[in-house]
């Protein structure tokens, strides 16, 4: 599999959706939360792209801010992308599923939600994956203190 060109693939998108719909540069793509669901259908869709795959999502706490990083691969075309979404919102983060394009990130948006505490409007069934209902955070945040401690 070939890595898709960032500033390509930027281009195409601002082509789309306008100029802050994203930022690029050589080494990472990063797409406006608003514009979410919208890039994530087209990128799925369009023929130049098809990346029909997602490989994984995942989240992660930089302290003053999430970001959700996205793996996706076209089967039929042989290449992947990445890119990620950067959430300022620290105290209700939350982003547009994916799953309605990629059925794959069900489980992966539940599993972020469980430890990380960010909200998926449009999933069709967000609740805790590993933990109870009510348990008290979201343990892979960096705030987050045990209360065993």
């Amino acid at each position: 599999m070939r890595d898709l060109d960032f500033l390509a693939v930027a281009g195409r998108i601002k082509e789309r959706f306008g100029e802050g719909a994203v930022a690029a540069d050589d080494k990472r793509l990063i797409i406006c939360p608003e514009k979410l669901d919208a890039i994530a259908l087209f990128l799925h869709d369009d023929p130049a792209f098809a990346l029909d795959y997602l490989n994984s999502v995942t989240a992660i706490d930089h302290k003053t801010h999430f970001a959700v990083v996205y793996h996706l691969s076209s089967l039929a075309l042989g290449h992947r992308l990445t890119f990620k979404v950067d959430l300022d919102d620290r105290t209700k983060p939350s982003l547009p599923s994916v799953t309605p394009v990629w059925r794959g990130a069900d489980l992966q948006e539940r599993e972020i939600y469980d430890l990380f505490g960010i909200e998926f409007p449009g999933h069709p069934n967000l609740k805790r994956l590993f933990l109870w209902e009510g348990f008290p955070g979201y343990p892979l945040r960096k705030d987050w203190v045990s209360r065993d401690a």
